[in-house]
């Protein structure tokens, strides 16, 4: 009777992606210390460094003037939002060829499902020529660098990406509470400074010493989670990889205006005209919301923000942007400094069962049916071919907003297995060809046995 083989997950993570984007782009930085800047010129904070400025102690969240200032032969990018998602999408077309699971996560970074490859596709070949052939391949065709990790958990195999950066780590069956024993538990993606020092207070600094305390003290202060931990640091924590697309709980937007705005209607203009295309995004993913908060940053960063909760969840443009602009108005009362930042957010959402009908019966039928045909139209004509009045008159006040800049693009899982596969259903029910593109993948030399 044959045992149930051991999860080996790949994580693999575009290595300082914004910036081998900018390179990829444009060949003559090459081998230049290259950083991608924020802010409304680009020139805010350092957002992206390569490899050959991070030698010179530029790093992300610098002031731009200060990288400049210690590596004067550097090069400033400014963001190329629409290009990173096109490259990031011809990285993850070229992964999807290499396992049957897929998991991207944020726009660089990808988990896949290396359980039974010895023996459907390596015979025996090591793991780390196969990763191999997938970086050189991405190298080849994308002209991203990428590094990676392989271990039982995906949170084992992103720390291993992160320790192997830049090239390939593999933590093999039974080393991994060895591997862990002396690295701090803050190297664990996603721990919360808050359990980082009740931790410490338990003189738990590194996994070693999380391996050593009892399961039931962690468990009595952490709950499930120090179970977890405990059977991760202690090197039994084996879990499949699973792609699970969850609505998203909250959708935000923050802008900072092409220069600071001293005329408050035309900021409320601005909030309008953006909380209305939030809207028309929540109900193309079928949710409405019950929260709504605003906040305004000013040209000396000091801020003011207001909220509002509403008795039942709302999907209309009319009473979104009518509770909008009364929380704008109230938050604005005797303010006198131009505004720099608008940040909106709706939250606590929930789902709204409509599907696009010509002639709906119900209003949110209807408004599905009119959120769909802008959408269609949107994607024909142009960013633009239809707008709201505030929209409109966003764009007679500015020129600047005709083609408004991309946002930046890390989106929820659920929008990038959407543009993916096309559906945010089981990618596995699309992908039947799968078995032939890997047999396809797996006849290449090195492979051959």
């Amino acid at each position: 009777m044959s045992s149930k083989p051991l999860n080996r997950i790949l994580h693999v993570d575009g290595d300082s992606f914004f910036a081998s984007c900018e390179i990829a782009l444009n060949k003559d930085l090459t081998g230049r210390p290259v950083w991608v800047g924020g802010g409304r010129r680009g020139d805010g904070i350092v957002i992206a460094a390569n490899k050959h400025a991070k030698k010179f102690g530029v790093k992300t969240g610098m002031a731009c003037f200060e990288a400049a200032r210690i590596c004067p032969r550097g090069v400033l990018c400014k963001p190329h939002y629409d290009e990173y998602r096109r490259l990031s999408q011809e990285m993850f077309r070229v992964l999807e060829e290499y396992s049957p699971t897929l998991v991207p996560t944020p726009i660089d970074e990808g988990f896949l499902d290396f359980t039974t490859m010895d023996h459907t596709v390596w015979r025996n070949t090591a793991a780390a020529d196969y990763v191999k052939e997938i970086s050189d391949r991405i190298w080849r065709e994308v002209k991203i660098p990428v590094s990676a990790g392989l271990a039982s958990s995906s949170r084992l195999a992103k720390l291993a990406t992160d320790v192997a950066k830049p090239g390939f780590l593999e933590i093999k069956p039974g080393e991994e509470k060895d591997f862990l024993k002396n690295r701090s538990v803050r190297e664990l993606s996603g721990i919360a400074k808050n359990r980082q020092r009740s931790l410490a207070a338990l003189g738990a600094m590194t996994f070693g010493h999380v391996a050593n305390l009892p399961s039931t003290l962690l468990k009595q202060k952490f709950g499930i989670w120090g179970q977890q931990l405990w059977l991760f640091a202690n090197g039994r924590w084996n879990e499949p990889l699973m792609l699970e697309v969850k609505d998203r709980t909250t959708i935000s937007s923050s802008t900072t205006l092409p220069y600071d705005e001293p005329d408050y209607e035309a900021a409320l203009t601005f909030a309008l005209s953006e909380a209305t295309r939030m809207t028309g995004q929540l109900r193309r993913e079928q949710l409405q919301l019950r929260e709504l908060s605003l906040t305004i940053r000013f040209n000396d960063f000091s801020e003011v923000s207001g909220s509002h909760r509403f008795q039942h969840a709302q999907f209309q443009n009319s009473i979104i942007n009518t509770t909008l602009e009364g929380i704008f108005r109230d938050i604005m009362t005797a303010q006198l400094r131009p505004v720099r930042q608008i940040r909106i957010a709706m939250w606590n959402l929930a789902r709204l069962d409509t599907q696009p009908t010509l002639w709906g019966r119900t209003d949110a039928e209807r408004w599905g049916a009119l959120d769909d045909a802008t959408h269609k139209l949107q994607e024909q004509l142009g960013k633009t071919p239809l707008m709201t009045g505030a929209q409109l008159a966003l764009q007679k006040l500015d020129g600047v907003h005709k083609n408004p800049k991309a946002k930046c693009p890390f989106v929820p899982q659920r929008e990038m297995v959407k543009k993916l596969w096309g559906t945010d259903a089981d990618p596995l029910a699309n992908k039947s060809d799968w078995d032939k593109r890997l047999a396809k993948v797996s006849k290449q030399g090195q492979f051959r046995h």
